[in-house]
């Protein structure tokens, strides 16, 4: 699952929509193709993150390195420009292997020649280190190592201006300190050991690399680069060189160290984790993939939090409720939960938590009606994992009867419980609420104005949550029963479709009851509170439509095919025509989670292979070791969006840690 050899690894079309990924834990990473070739524009190997966890700068884009033996050279890296690619270095790759770093075992020089590339960070620090070992060869090889560098925001692609002054300065011979321009953050390269390499000065311009994933996206997707020069020097058998790049302001730890410290840390994840001593290798490589989004808080981050996705996700309110038990509970990080929760609790404004933080740290949108309510769903499954249950008798009480009163009385967005029936509404034309949020400009795919169903099945969860809080804090919890009570019998007579078995999308919309088959209507059935009841005829009605009309091998559909509305492919296409198709049929694996609780409500114990048989190949067809955002609807259900999604990892191994 995370191991590739030659057959893979030479076939471009493969390796270069396989990616690897590094994080330092307070929101950068390095990230590329297993080809060599930056693919995205926020490909890198050191995106720091200036403001962590936010502020990501692409600062050093790649390095091009050379292996040269008598008068023949070979070049490891490779680049697609217009119609070519230049230089082809795949051809050498024979092994990469993303555990427990990324490692790529190039053979050259007819064999007579194996050196292996290694990539990691520095836990806490916006460092990258890039180690050359050289594991066979005749005599010391020549090598040249040429770094590639931007200095530009993630999601943009960086084209050559005069503002990019370039200026460098060179401390010791193997040591360079680069400002692209004045008051840039400088960026130190430092190649160690330092006495059989130097550093010379070849700067330019390098033109037109193509990023063929976001041409796929319809975007702009050539960039240039700068390269201010080269790291020649020697390197004998079973020797070898590390490369350093970092933005810190003190002199990094040597890379000896650095490894062997972010080796042990990787190696305690598994090892604190609660898992069963029978836990699957699976479940052990999911343990390590939710490492990579989890942020805890410390002298660098203000605010413990999750980050949604990688490469273009920053840390967002619904995807942290959602992913939280699995990335925090289930791997042992319950004091980071705990700091999660009170992080956003201090961020509640007018009853809501924040939808997203702006990726330059200037504010929150609160444009969510879900996330909220699933920070009740996250807070009792941390109370039940942790015993800490004074967390929310004595920290989050006031919070959270804040935040009942509020979706009460009413809040931004059209949210207000209806009074006639005790069912929350929510929703305003050109606002997207709910997790099916996708817009372009000012179209929204899957409005969903009205009463949406999985809101209805999380209110009465939130409602019951808060009753078993105000009985163990010794306070009156009556209304809030009386309440879930009330929004029960009004959900049973409501949402159940005389014509199908299957439960309504939305009820009481602009254009009356949604019945389109989506799979909102599982979380009903999988919250720790069901608004529906487990045993009803309903119940395994609705877990078999969705078996037969939604379930992949990669996930939950969003829409069955028979549907009108159906789009099977999400792409290549511009933002508009993906994100057509984002929530109107593609399949997501988070929902896996969902599903495999209304399974396991509904009939007990039983065969759970439909969930899990697949996820090993899952975490090797895409973002290599971690679990992707979507998959096309159509076969062969191809992967897109983000190559790793914090609640696809999270909701994955929660299910599969319990199986």
């Amino acid at each position: 699952m995370t191991h590739f050899t030659h057959e893979t690894l030479q076939n471009w079309d493969v390796s270069n929509h396989l990616e690897w990924l590094v994080t330092n834990g307070i929101g950068g990473y390095g990230s590329g193709s297993l080809s060599g070739a930056n693919t995205r524009r926020y490909h890198g190997l050191l995106v720091a993150a200036c403001e962590p966890p936010l502020g990501r700068t692409v600062m050093l884009s790649k390095l091009e390195e050379e292996v040269r033996i008598e008068e023949q050279v070979y070049y490891l890296s490779s680049n697609k420009y217009p119609s070519v690619i230049y230089p082809q270095g795949y051809r050498h790759l024979v092994e990469f292997d993303s555990d427990p770093i990324p490692t790529f075992t190039y053979s050259v020089h007819e064999g007579t020649v194996i050196l292996q590339k290694q990539v990691w960070m520095a836990h806490g620090k916006n460092t990258v280190y890039v180690r050359y070992t050289v594991l066979k060869a005749p005599e010391p090889l020549l090598i040249a190592v040429s770094p590639f560098l931007a200095y530009k925001d993630y999601h943009s692609e960086q084209h050559r201006w005069d503002g990019f002054t370039a200026r460098m300065a060179q401390p010791e011979p193997t040591h360079i300190e680069f400002n692209a321009f004045e008051g840039a953050l400088p960026i130190h390269l430092r190649l160690t050991p330092k006495d059989t390499f130097t550093f010379t000065s070849k700067a330019g311009w390098y033109f037109n690399y193509e990023h063929e994933r976001e041409e796929e996206r319809g975007l702009d997707a050539f960039e240039d680069l700068y390269c201010p020069g080269e790291f020649v020097g020697t390197l004998g058998p079973g020797r070898a060189v590390t490369l350093c790049a970092t933005v810190e302001p003190d002199e990094p730890v040597s890379p000896h160290e650095a490894l062997a410290s972010e080796l042990q840390r990787l190696e305690m994840l598994v090892k604190q984790a609660p898992l069963s001593p029978s836990a699957s290798p699976v479940v052990r490589s999911l343990v390590r993939a939710a490492d990579q989004f989890v942020i805890a808080k410390s002298d660098r981050v203000s605010r413990a939090t999750v980050i949604a996705g990688y490469p273009w996700f920053t840390d967002w309110g619904r995807d942290t409720m959602i992913s939280l038990p699995g990335l925090c509970l289930t791997t042992g990080r319950f004091d980071t939960a705990r700091e999660i929760l009170l992080s956003f609790a201090g961020a509640v404004t007018d009853g809501l938590i924040p939808n997203r933080f702006n990726d330059n740290g200037t504010g929150a949108e609160f444009n969510t009606v879900d996330a909220t309510l699933w920070m009740f769903q996250a807070a009792r499954a941390y109370a039940e994992a942790s015993g800490d249950w004074d967390l929310l008798t004595k920290k989050l009480y006031d919070v959270f009867a804040s935040i009942l009163q509020c979706h009460v009385d009413g809040t931004h967005y059209a949210i207000r419980v209806d009074e006639s029936d005790g069912l929350l509404r929510a929703g305003e034309p050109g606002i997207q609420l709910t997790w099916m949020d996708a817009r372009f400009h000012d179209y929204v795919f899957t409005p969903r104005i009205g009463k949406p169903i999985e809101i209805q099945a999380l209110w009465y969860n939130a409602l019951q949550v808060m009753a078993e809080v105000a009985e163990r804090a010794g306070k009156p919890g009556k209304k809030y029963v009386t309440m879930a009570n009330k929004a029960k019998r009004s959900f049973l007579k409501k949402f159940a479709n005389p014509d199908a078995s299957s439960l309504f999308d939305v009820v009481d919309g602009p254009e009356g009851n949604d019945a389109k088959i989506r799979p909102n209507q599982i979380f009903a059935l999988s919250l720790t509170h069901p608004i529906l009841d487990p045993k009803s005829k309903l119940a395994k009605a609705v877990v078999e439509t969705v078996e037969r009309e939604l379930m992949t091998p990669r996930g939950l559909r969003t829409l069955a095919t028979s549907d009108a509305s159906y789009i099977g492919l999400y792409g290549p296409g511009d933002q508009g025509r993906r994100d057509s198709a984002y929530h109107q049929g593609c399949v997501w694996p988070w929902l896996f989670g969902a599903y495999a609780d209304a399974y396991r409500a509904v009939r007990g114990s039983g065969d759970m292979t439909c969930v899990f048989e697949n996820v090993e190949k899952m975490l090797g067809e895409y973002g290599v070791g971690s679990i992707p955002e979507i998959y096309d609807g159509d076969l062969p259900h191809a992967p897109n969006g983000c190559i790793a999604q914090a609640w696809s990892v999270a909701e994955l191994l929660r299910v599969m840690a319990k199986h």
